[in-house]
């Protein structure tokens, strides 16, 4: 290869001038490298504190909550034809329990059983086989079953709907 050629040597001053312009722009350069530096030490040091930081351990000892019992409402057994068009009927049994606070609120429940029951029924006659097929069926009937016995029984309320038994057959 060949080698480049020299620059002339300029005087004194010229030279003072152009180490002077390289020397600045390399002490630009640190300072932006630093500043960089800090920024990320800084992120990282906020990233740890928010997010991975283990929060201090208090000596005083929290309050235990209270558990209350949970009282249970067992519905009668149901069996309901299912919504299946002209093909042979298909018939949805089922056993549930409701689950409320406490037996106050199971004692509320009780005279109004047959609004629960009748509110059941209506929905249930209209579920489709497809419709509780798998998991993700099953809860969906689990959520508006729950929906509207709270409706049905305004004043008290029920935590869940629990099913013993789900046979379609």
């Amino acid at each position: 290869m060949a080698k480049k050629p020299k620059k002339p040597e300029a005087d004194g001053d010229d030279a003072d001038e152009g180490g002077a312009a390289e020397a600045g722009g390399g002490k630009k350069k640190m300072i932006m490298i630093a500043g960089a530096a800090v920024a990320v030490i800084a992120l990282g040091g906020g990233g740890w504190f928010f997010f991975l930081r283990k929060k201090p351990e208090t000596t005083a000892a929290r309050p235990a909550e209270v558990v209350r019992p949970v009282a249970f409402v067992d519905l009668p057994d149901m069996t309901v034809n299912l919504s299946v068009g002209q093909d042979r009927p298909q018939y949805l049994r089922v056993k549930v329990a409701l689950e409320v606070t406490d037996s106050k609120v199971a004692d509320q429940i009780k005279p109004i059983m047959p609004r629960v029951v009748d509110a059941f029924q209506l929905y249930l006659r209209e579920m489709r086989p497809s419709d509780i097929e798998g998991s993700a069926g099953i809860f969906r009937l689990r959520d508006e079953l729950t929906r509207r016995v709270n409706t049905a029984v305004h004043p008290a309320r029920v935590n869940a709907v629990l099913f013993r038994e789900i046979v379609v057959q």
